[in-house]
């Protein structure tokens, strides 16, 4: 028996492949093309979030193919399969959103049925948008087959009267369009130059934040996630990803060994450090508790709060991911946290090489200032900031990269539900000082935990995104800016303080001590509690309805499984 035989008796796929009682099996093989060697070589479930729902997707199938040559040519046999994606820039402001979160399982839960189900060997994921790339990499964490994730790059900046425009500039762009400061001439042709190519939003928003994780947990090859999607040498990362997914193979190296503790505190680091997106808070815990690791939303505040924040990119900054690429890339801003001690080096990657042997002939870049040196940060402490008190006795977080005023004290103005705020704001229908309440938009009261982007983007468009303060247990888009509370827990839905607040209530925010409260005395809140009714569920079938039965609290990821810290069984191992 030579030594590829051997390799393929000790994987998933020598279930569907090898023996006699397999013929029938071998015959579909057959079928579809494959010669008999491809048929015994280890199979590599290439998959994609391939559609034609956005941008952020359509650049994807290209890559996979790209993908494939390089497993080919690394002795092994690739199979592509595509699952769902819904892409929160199309779904935003309306009751789509209510399908982003979940889809983040969907993908996660039918990658794992397709990988189990057709016996492959290991999984490259391929995708390119904000539920889509942790859905992807929780998947490969639950099934523990060697995996390699790559990102499908981000989309190139627009032009709007020779200035430089984001997705961004149109959601605020209908704020100003709202209070008239912006003429209808220019709206229409700001939405038809904001975003000139294929690629997933240019920023350091959802999308990109995970992107930038996926390096630094070590999922994905160095370098990988900065190009954008248009440029050539995004191809050249999915061959090569292609070609290095067989060493994992043999040497048997597993997503397990490389996402611990440690390497979630260094996703958690990159995250601080660029000022990403609060929904990192959500995902992160989400992929720990596929590998069986304890990590939850206070765990992800502790990393934010010790680690400085050093990238100057939009929203809060100046900057676009493919300016951060061209300037040194993902390992450029890591390699300045390792010097200064805010990684672990001594975590494993998808190299088969620690961090700090990949980021060992990493430079310095003097001739750019997207990245300062994290002895040298723009603030001292993450662009993101865990909160927690007598609201938030399961924690809450803000994004606080680029804001001045780190605290907030007014009344409340409460609305059950997006829409209801939403036109307050679009009518100018609150008042300055105001903290605006949001609630009913938990991962089991929305169902599926809103993001609230055209609310927050309208305020600021308005000019009041430093005047007023919005909480609440839905979610905000990494887009979002000025003083924006979310992931407050426990949610409305199951009898959480946000739920018992009354017009008036006095909440205080203060993002420097980490704190957020209410007005209001424990015996007030009990009494409130007592009184409080649940609201009839809008959902009674389909998905959502499901979803809301399964869904578990923010603070540990919104999860509707337990996790491998559960199971009797591993795939990988079958």
């Amino acid at each position: 028996m030579d030594a590829k035989t051997d390799l393929k008796l000790r994987l998933p796929s020598r279930h569907a492949t090898e023996g006699a009682d397999r013929a029938p099996h071998r015959a579909f093989y057959y079928a579809m093309g494959l010669t008999r060697e491809q048929i015994h070589q280890p199979f590599v479930g290439v998959a994609t979030c391939w559609n034609e729902a956005a941008p952020c997707n359509i650049a994807l199938m290209r890559q996979a193919q790209a993908v494939k040559l390089g497993v080919a040519s690394g002795g092994a046999t690739p199979r592509e399969f595509c699952t769902i994606t819904v892409t929160d820039g199309i779904a935003m402001g309306h009751a789509g959103m209510k399908a982003s979160l979940p889809s983040r399982e969907v993908i996660a839960d039918s990658v794992e049925l397709t990988v189990r189900g057709h016996a492959y060997d290991a999984l490259i994921g391929v995708a390119g948008c904000d539920k889509s790339q942790p859905g992807m990499m929780m998947a490969m964490c639950r099934l523990n087959v060697p995996s390699i994730y790559i990102y499908g790059g981000s989309i190139l900046p627009g032009t709007f009267k020779g200035q430089p425009v984001t997705i961004q500039d149109v959601y605020e762009a209908v704020g100003k369009h709202s209070i008239g400061s912006m003429s209808d001439a220019d709206l229409d042709e700001l939405e038809q130059n904001a975003c000139p190519s294929a690629g997933a939003c240019g920023a350091q928003f959802t999308a990109n934040t995970m992107a930038t994780v996926s390096e630094a947990i070590g999922l994905a090859l160095p370098y990988s996630a900065g190009a954008p999607a248009p440029y050539e040498i995004r191809d050249k990362f999915c061959v090569l990803t292609g070609e290095m997914i067989m060493d994992l193979i043999r040497r048997n190296i597993r997503p397990r060994d490389i996402v611990t503790c440690k390497a979630l505190e260094n996703a958690a680091a990159v995250v601080a450090a660029t000022g990403g997106s609060t929904n990192a808070a959500l995902h992160l815990p989400a992929i720990a508790n596929e590998c069986g690791v304890k990590f939850d939303l206070f765990d992800v505040a502790e990393v934010l709060k010790r680690t400085p924040y050093i990238a100057d990119l939009k929203p809060a900054g100046r900057y676009v991911a493919k300016d951060l690429f061209e300037a040194g890339g993902v390992p450029l801003l890591m390699k300045t946290l390792l010097d200064h001690g805010y990684l672990h080096g001594d975590c494993l990657t998808v190299t088969g090489r620690t961090i700090a042997e990949n980021l060992r002939s990493v430079k310095w870049n003097e001739h750019q200032d997207v990245v300062r040196q994290a002895d040298k940060p723009i603030l001292p402490t993450g662009g993101v900031v865990g909160l927690k008190g007598n609201l938030a006795p399961e924690g809450a977080i803000v994004k606080v990269a680029g804001m001045e005023r780190l605290q907030f004290s007014g009344p409340a103005r409460c609305f059950d539900g997006e829409e209801a705020c939403f036109e307050a704001v679009k009518n100018r229908k609150y008042k300055e000082g105001e903290v605006l309440v949001i609630r009913y938009e938990g991962p089991k009261g929305g169902p599926g935990m809103r993001e609230m982007l055209s609310t927050t983007a309208a305020l600021y468009g308005q000019g009041m995104g430093n005047k007023v303060a919005l909480i609440t247990d839905g979610r905000f888009s990494g887009a979002t800016r000025g003083f924006c509370i979310g992931h407050v827990g426990p949610e409305a839905a199951v009898g959480g303080p946000i739920g018992l607040l009354r017009d008036g209530d006095v909440i205080t925010i203060d993002a420097v001590k980490g704190t957020l409260d209410v007005n209001l005395g424990k015996d007030e809140l009990e009494r409130r509690a007592k009184e409080w009714k649940p609201r009839p569920e809008e959902y009674t079938s389909g998905y959502l309805w499901k979803y809301a039965q399964q869904v578990g609290s923010a603070r540990y990821g919104a999860l509707t499984h337990p996790g491998g810290a559960a199971e009797k069984a591993c795939y990988a191992d079958t």
